[in-house]
Protein backbone atom coordinates (compact mmCIF):
# COMPACT_ATOMS: atom_id res chain seq x y z
CA UNK A 1 0.00 0.00 0.00
CA UNK A 2 2.51 2.60 1.15
CA UNK A 3 3.99 1.60 -2.81
CA UNK A 4 0.85 3.25 -3.96
CA UNK A 5 1.21 6.80 -1.92
CA UNK A 6 2.32 9.51 -4.62
CA UNK A 7 5.48 11.28 -3.08
CA UNK A 8 3.60 13.99 -1.55
CA UNK A 9 1.42 11.58 0.67
CA UNK A 10 4.48 9.77 1.89
CA UNK A 11 5.55 12.64 2.81
CA UNK A 12 3.20 13.34 5.23
CA UNK A 13 2.59 9.86 6.19
CA UNK A 14 6.14 9.74 7.23
CA UNK A 15 6.33 13.07 9.45
CA UNK A 16 2.92 11.98 11.29
CA UNK A 17 4.29 8.78 12.08
CA UNK A 18 8.14 10.61 12.83
CA UNK A 19 6.61 13.06 15.27
CA UNK A 20 4.11 10.50 17.00
CA UNK A 21 6.88 7.85 17.36
CA UNK A 22 8.75 10.88 19.03
CA UNK A 23 6.35 12.05 21.35
CA UNK A 24 3.26 10.64 21.37
CA UNK A 25 0.82 13.20 20.58
CA UNK A 26 -1.84 13.82 17.33
CA UNK A 27 -0.38 15.75 14.87
CA UNK A 28 -2.77 18.66 12.94
CA UNK A 29 -2.57 20.04 9.90
CA UNK A 30 -1.31 23.29 11.10
CA UNK A 31 1.55 21.83 12.85
CA UNK A 32 3.13 20.17 9.61
CA UNK A 33 2.48 22.98 7.67
CA UNK A 34 4.61 25.00 9.56
CA UNK A 35 7.84 22.77 9.28
CA UNK A 36 10.68 23.05 7.64
CA UNK A 37 10.71 21.98 4.08
CA UNK A 38 7.07 21.12 3.63
CA UNK A 39 5.58 24.12 1.44
CA UNK A 40 1.90 23.12 1.24
CA UNK A 41 -0.84 24.55 2.83
CA UNK A 42 -2.82 23.40 5.92
CA UNK A 43 -6.14 22.44 3.62
CA UNK A 44 -4.04 20.37 1.13
CA UNK A 45 -2.29 18.52 4.49
CA UNK A 46 -6.04 18.25 5.44
CA UNK A 47 -6.85 16.57 2.44
CA UNK A 48 -4.44 14.37 2.12
CA UNK A 49 -4.81 13.43 5.95
CA UNK A 50 -8.64 12.06 4.90
CA UNK A 51 -7.12 10.22 2.37
CA UNK A 52 -4.86 8.69 4.46
CA UNK A 53 -7.43 7.86 7.48
CA UNK A 54 -9.92 6.55 4.72
CA UNK A 55 -6.77 4.33 3.82
CA UNK A 56 -7.37 3.20 7.29
CA UNK A 57 -3.29 3.89 7.70
CA UNK A 58 -4.07 7.30 9.82
CA UNK A 59 -6.87 7.92 12.83
CA UNK A 60 -8.08 10.54 15.07
CA UNK A 61 -7.80 9.56 18.51
CA UNK A 62 -10.31 12.77 19.63
CA UNK A 63 -13.05 15.37 17.65
CA UNK A 64 -11.26 17.44 15.89
CA UNK A 65 -7.89 16.78 17.09
CA UNK A 66 -4.54 15.60 14.54
CA UNK A 67 -3.90 12.14 13.61
CA UNK A 68 -1.85 9.14 14.61
CA UNK A 69 -1.06 6.14 12.44
CA UNK A 70 -3.01 2.65 13.32
CA UNK A 71 -1.29 -0.55 13.53
CA UNK A 72 -1.50 -1.05 10.02
CA UNK A 73 -0.28 2.35 9.24
CA UNK A 74 2.83 1.92 11.74
CA UNK A 75 3.69 -1.82 10.49
CA UNK A 76 3.44 -0.26 6.59
CA UNK A 77 5.71 2.71 8.02
CA UNK A 78 8.09 0.27 9.36
CA UNK A 79 8.17 -1.89 6.79
CA UNK A 80 8.13 0.37 3.96
CA UNK A 81 9.86 4.27 4.96
CA UNK A 82 11.25 3.35 8.13
CA UNK A 83 15.21 4.73 7.94
CA UNK A 84 17.27 2.43 10.27
CA UNK A 85 20.13 4.22 12.04
CA UNK A 86 23.02 3.07 13.48
CA UNK A 87 24.64 2.14 17.07
CA UNK A 88 26.72 4.33 18.79
CA UNK A 89 30.53 2.69 19.58
CA UNK A 90 29.61 2.78 23.11
CA UNK A 91 26.63 0.65 22.67
CA UNK A 92 28.14 -2.06 20.62
CA UNK A 93 30.46 -1.82 23.52
CA UNK A 94 28.32 -1.82 26.03
CA UNK A 95 26.62 -5.26 24.76
CA UNK A 96 29.86 -7.02 23.34
CA UNK A 97 31.19 -6.64 27.45
CA UNK A 98 28.11 -7.51 29.13
CA UNK A 99 27.97 -10.98 26.68
CA UNK A 100 32.17 -11.77 26.91
CA UNK A 101 31.62 -11.86 30.80
CA UNK A 102 29.88 -15.04 30.91
CA UNK A 103 32.77 -17.97 30.31
CA UNK A 104 31.56 -20.88 28.93
CA UNK A 105 28.19 -20.98 30.05
CA UNK A 106 25.48 -20.48 27.16
CA UNK A 107 22.56 -19.58 29.69
CA UNK A 108 24.75 -16.90 31.25
CA UNK A 109 25.82 -15.47 28.35
CA UNK A 110 22.62 -15.13 26.98
CA UNK A 111 20.81 -13.87 30.57
CA UNK A 112 23.90 -11.05 30.17
CA UNK A 113 22.93 -10.85 26.13
CA UNK A 114 19.21 -9.97 27.36
CA UNK A 115 19.86 -7.62 30.44
CA UNK A 116 22.33 -5.14 28.04
CA UNK A 117 19.33 -5.24 25.35
CA UNK A 118 16.79 -4.80 28.21
CA UNK A 119 18.95 -1.49 29.65
CA UNK A 120 19.96 0.05 26.36
CA UNK A 121 16.63 -0.39 24.97
CA UNK A 122 14.98 0.64 28.35
CA UNK A 123 12.34 -2.28 26.93
CA UNK A 124 11.76 -5.38 28.18
CA UNK A 125 14.56 -7.83 26.42
CA UNK A 126 14.04 -11.63 25.77
CA UNK A 127 15.68 -14.43 24.30
CA UNK A 128 14.46 -18.04 23.10
CA UNK A 129 17.96 -20.39 24.35
CA UNK A 130 19.01 -22.61 21.92
CA UNK A 131 18.80 -26.27 21.95
CA UNK A 132 21.75 -28.33 22.73
CA UNK A 133 22.62 -29.31 18.52
CA UNK A 134 26.00 -30.84 19.19
CA UNK A 135 26.73 -34.34 20.20
CA UNK A 136 27.79 -34.68 23.72
CA UNK A 137 31.07 -35.46 25.33
CA UNK A 138 29.93 -35.49 28.90
CA UNK A 139 27.20 -36.05 30.90
CA UNK A 140 26.98 -36.56 35.44
CA UNK A 141 24.84 -36.49 37.81
CA UNK A 142 26.21 -34.31 41.31
CA UNK A 143 24.10 -34.47 44.32
CA UNK A 144 23.90 -30.90 45.47
CA UNK A 145 21.59 -31.64 48.66
CA UNK A 146 17.87 -34.04 50.01
CA UNK A 147 15.81 -33.95 46.87
CA UNK A 148 18.35 -31.93 44.39
CA UNK A 149 20.60 -32.61 41.82
CA UNK A 150 22.89 -30.98 39.21
CA UNK A 151 22.89 -32.30 35.60
CA UNK A 152 25.60 -31.19 33.88
CA UNK A 153 26.09 -31.48 29.89
CA UNK A 154 29.21 -30.99 27.78
CA UNK A 155 28.69 -30.98 24.14
CA UNK A 156 32.08 -31.78 21.76
CA UNK A 157 32.27 -28.03 20.88
CA UNK A 158 32.90 -27.19 24.50
CA UNK A 159 29.56 -25.68 25.63
CA UNK A 160 28.37 -26.65 28.69
CA UNK A 161 24.82 -26.26 29.98
CA UNK A 162 23.78 -27.25 33.02
CA UNK A 163 19.81 -27.56 35.29
CA UNK A 164 19.00 -28.53 39.12
CA UNK A 165 16.53 -31.11 38.54
CA UNK A 166 14.07 -32.54 41.63
CA UNK A 167 14.76 -36.01 42.77
CA UNK A 168 13.95 -38.29 45.70
CA UNK A 169 14.69 -36.88 49.21
CA UNK A 170 16.08 -40.30 49.69
CA UNK A 171 18.19 -40.82 47.29
CA UNK A 172 21.00 -42.58 46.84
CA UNK A 173 24.51 -41.27 45.48
CA UNK A 174 24.62 -44.89 43.86
CA UNK A 175 21.53 -43.95 41.96
CA UNK A 176 23.41 -40.84 40.60
CA UNK A 177 26.41 -42.96 39.07
CA UNK A 178 23.96 -44.85 37.94
CA UNK A 179 22.08 -42.72 36.35
CA UNK A 180 24.85 -40.87 34.54
CA UNK A 181 26.33 -44.22 33.30
CA UNK A 182 23.77 -45.32 31.65
CA UNK A 183 22.98 -42.25 30.32
CA UNK A 184 26.73 -41.53 29.22
CA UNK A 185 26.51 -45.20 27.35
CA UNK A 186 23.49 -43.94 25.14
CA UNK A 187 24.56 -40.49 24.70
CA UNK A 188 27.85 -39.22 24.65
CA UNK A 189 28.82 -38.96 20.80
CA UNK A 190 25.01 -38.72 19.77
CA UNK A 191 22.71 -35.50 20.16
CA UNK A 192 20.08 -34.76 22.66
CA UNK A 193 17.22 -34.99 19.80
CA UNK A 194 19.12 -38.23 18.40
CA UNK A 195 19.17 -40.65 21.51
CA UNK A 196 15.98 -39.12 23.49
CA UNK A 197 13.39 -41.10 21.60
CA UNK A 198 15.30 -44.36 21.76
CA UNK A 199 15.88 -43.89 25.71
CA UNK A 200 12.27 -42.75 26.65
CA UNK A 201 11.06 -46.34 25.08
CA UNK A 202 13.50 -48.08 26.51
CA UNK A 203 12.39 -46.55 30.28
CA UNK A 204 8.59 -46.99 29.58
CA UNK A 205 8.84 -51.00 28.36
CA UNK A 206 11.37 -51.51 31.39
CA UNK A 207 13.79 -52.13 29.18
CA UNK A 208 16.36 -50.02 30.73
CA UNK A 209 16.99 -52.53 33.87
CA UNK A 210 17.34 -49.92 36.68
CA UNK A 211 16.28 -50.03 39.66
CA UNK A 212 12.88 -47.59 40.98
CA UNK A 213 15.37 -44.77 42.17
CA UNK A 214 17.61 -44.79 39.56
CA UNK A 215 14.81 -44.42 36.56
CA UNK A 216 13.55 -41.72 38.61
CA UNK A 217 16.46 -39.98 38.30
CA UNK A 218 17.33 -39.99 34.61
CA UNK A 219 13.64 -39.20 33.89
CA UNK A 220 13.83 -36.15 35.80
CA UNK A 221 17.25 -35.43 33.83
CA UNK A 222 15.81 -36.11 30.58
CA UNK A 223 12.63 -34.01 31.42
CA UNK A 224 14.55 -31.07 31.70
CA UNK A 225 16.21 -31.21 28.31
CA UNK A 226 13.06 -32.10 26.13
CA UNK A 227 9.52 -31.25 25.60
CA UNK A 228 8.09 -28.08 27.65
CA UNK A 229 10.05 -27.92 29.84
CA UNK A 230 13.53 -28.22 28.79
CA UNK A 231 15.66 -28.27 25.57
CA UNK A 232 15.12 -24.42 24.60
CA UNK A 233 14.04 -21.97 27.49
CA UNK A 234 12.72 -18.69 27.76
CA UNK A 235 14.96 -15.83 29.39
CA UNK A 236 13.07 -12.66 30.00
CA UNK A 237 14.44 -9.59 31.53
CA UNK A 238 13.45 -5.96 32.19
CA UNK A 239 9.62 -6.40 32.74
CA UNK A 240 9.06 -3.10 34.75
CA UNK A 241 10.40 -1.09 31.47
CA UNK A 242 6.74 -2.20 30.14
CA UNK A 243 5.18 0.56 32.60
CA UNK A 244 7.15 3.36 32.29
CA UNK A 245 5.49 4.44 28.81
CA UNK A 246 2.25 5.88 29.88
CA UNK A 247 0.87 4.27 26.74
CA UNK A 248 1.86 1.44 27.32
CA UNK A 249 0.24 1.16 31.08
CA UNK A 250 -2.90 2.86 29.76
CA UNK A 251 -4.88 -0.91 30.29
CA UNK A 252 -3.53 -2.12 33.23
CA UNK A 253 -5.38 -5.40 33.19
CA UNK A 254 -3.97 -6.02 30.07
CA UNK A 255 -0.31 -5.20 30.65
CA UNK A 256 -1.23 -7.75 33.61
CA UNK A 257 -1.99 -10.53 31.22
CA UNK A 258 0.88 -10.02 29.57
CA UNK A 259 2.81 -10.21 32.27
CA UNK A 260 1.31 -13.63 32.87
CA UNK A 261 1.82 -14.66 29.36
CA UNK A 262 5.68 -13.75 30.21
CA UNK A 263 5.62 -15.66 33.18
CA UNK A 264 3.96 -18.74 31.69
CA UNK A 265 6.05 -18.39 29.05
CA UNK A 266 4.65 -20.41 27.25
CA UNK A 267 2.50 -18.19 24.48
CA UNK A 268 5.89 -16.09 24.14
CA UNK A 269 7.48 -19.14 23.24
CA UNK A 270 5.63 -20.35 20.45
CA UNK A 271 5.42 -16.90 19.24
CA UNK A 272 9.44 -16.44 19.45
CA UNK A 273 10.22 -20.23 17.59
CA UNK A 274 7.32 -18.93 15.06
CA UNK A 275 10.12 -16.48 14.18
CA UNK A 276 12.92 -18.86 13.66
CA UNK A 277 12.25 -19.93 10.04
CA UNK A 278 12.87 -16.24 9.28
CA UNK A 279 16.38 -14.22 8.61
CA UNK A 280 16.92 -11.25 9.33
CA UNK A 281 14.97 -8.86 12.48
CA UNK A 282 10.87 -9.65 12.59
CA UNK A 283 8.38 -7.13 13.72
CA UNK A 284 5.28 -7.94 15.57
CA UNK A 285 2.86 -4.73 16.31
CA UNK A 286 0.16 -4.86 17.99
CA UNK A 287 -2.80 -6.87 16.57
CA UNK A 288 -0.07 -8.83 14.21
CA UNK A 289 -0.45 -11.50 17.29
CA UNK A 290 -3.11 -11.68 20.29
CA UNK A 291 -0.54 -11.08 22.88
CA UNK A 292 -0.17 -7.82 21.91
CA UNK A 293 -3.34 -6.66 20.63
CA UNK A 294 -4.94 -5.69 23.51
CA UNK A 295 -1.79 -4.76 25.41
CA UNK A 296 -0.29 -1.99 23.05
CA UNK A 297 2.85 -3.20 22.66
CA UNK A 298 5.31 -4.63 19.75
CA UNK A 299 7.49 -7.26 19.49
CA UNK A 300 10.99 -7.05 17.42
CA UNK A 301 13.34 -10.41 17.45
CA UNK A 302 16.22 -11.14 15.09
CA UNK A 303 17.38 -14.95 14.66
CA UNK A 304 21.19 -16.31 16.33
CA UNK A 305 23.26 -19.24 14.02
CA UNK A 306 25.51 -21.37 15.00
CA UNK A 307 28.27 -22.45 13.10
CA UNK A 308 26.87 -24.34 10.08
CA UNK A 309 24.88 -21.17 9.92
CA UNK A 310 21.40 -23.32 10.99
CA UNK A 311 19.27 -20.73 13.25
CA UNK A 312 19.19 -22.13 16.55
CA UNK A 313 17.46 -19.17 18.92
CA UNK A 314 16.29 -15.53 18.95
CA UNK A 315 16.52 -12.27 20.87
CA UNK A 316 14.63 -9.21 21.55
CA UNK A 317 12.81 -6.72 23.04
CA UNK A 318 8.87 -5.75 23.70
CA UNK A 319 8.28 -2.76 24.64
CA UNK A 320 4.95 -0.04 23.75
CA UNK A 321 4.22 0.37 19.86
CA UNK A 322 5.52 3.98 19.88
CA UNK A 323 9.23 2.62 20.39
CA UNK A 324 11.85 4.08 18.25
CA UNK A 325 11.71 1.79 15.88
CA UNK A 326 14.93 2.66 14.33
CA UNK A 327 17.28 2.87 16.87
CA UNK A 328 15.79 -0.86 18.50
CA UNK A 329 16.08 -2.68 15.02
CA UNK A 330 19.74 -2.34 14.70
CA UNK A 331 20.36 -3.33 18.65
CA UNK A 332 18.60 -6.55 18.24
CA UNK A 333 20.27 -7.08 14.75
CA UNK A 334 23.68 -6.73 16.51
CA UNK A 335 23.11 -8.68 19.45
CA UNK A 336 21.30 -11.16 18.09
CA UNK A 337 24.66 -11.29 15.27
CA UNK A 338 27.05 -11.34 18.60
CA UNK A 339 25.31 -14.15 20.37
CA UNK A 340 25.76 -16.13 17.11
CA UNK A 341 29.32 -15.61 16.67
CA UNK A 342 30.02 -15.91 20.27
CA UNK A 343 27.96 -19.84 20.42
CA UNK A 344 29.59 -20.44 17.38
Amino acid sequence: MITELNERSREIFRRIVDSYLETGDPVGSRTLSRQAGLAISPATIRNVMADLEDAGLLFSPHTSAGRIPTEVGLKLFVDGILEVGNLTNAERQSIEAECKTSGQSVEGMLENATQALSGLSRLTGLVMAPKTQAPLKHIEFVSLSPGRALVVLVTENGVVENRIIEIPANDLPSALVEATNYLSARLVGRTLDDALGAIKIELSTHQAQLDVLTAKVVEEGLAVWSGDGGNSALIVRGQANLLEDLDAAADLEHIRALFEALETKQSMAKLIESADIAEGVQIFIGADNNLFGMSGCSLIVGPYHDSKERIIGTIGVIGPTRMNYARIIPMVDFTAKLVGRLIG
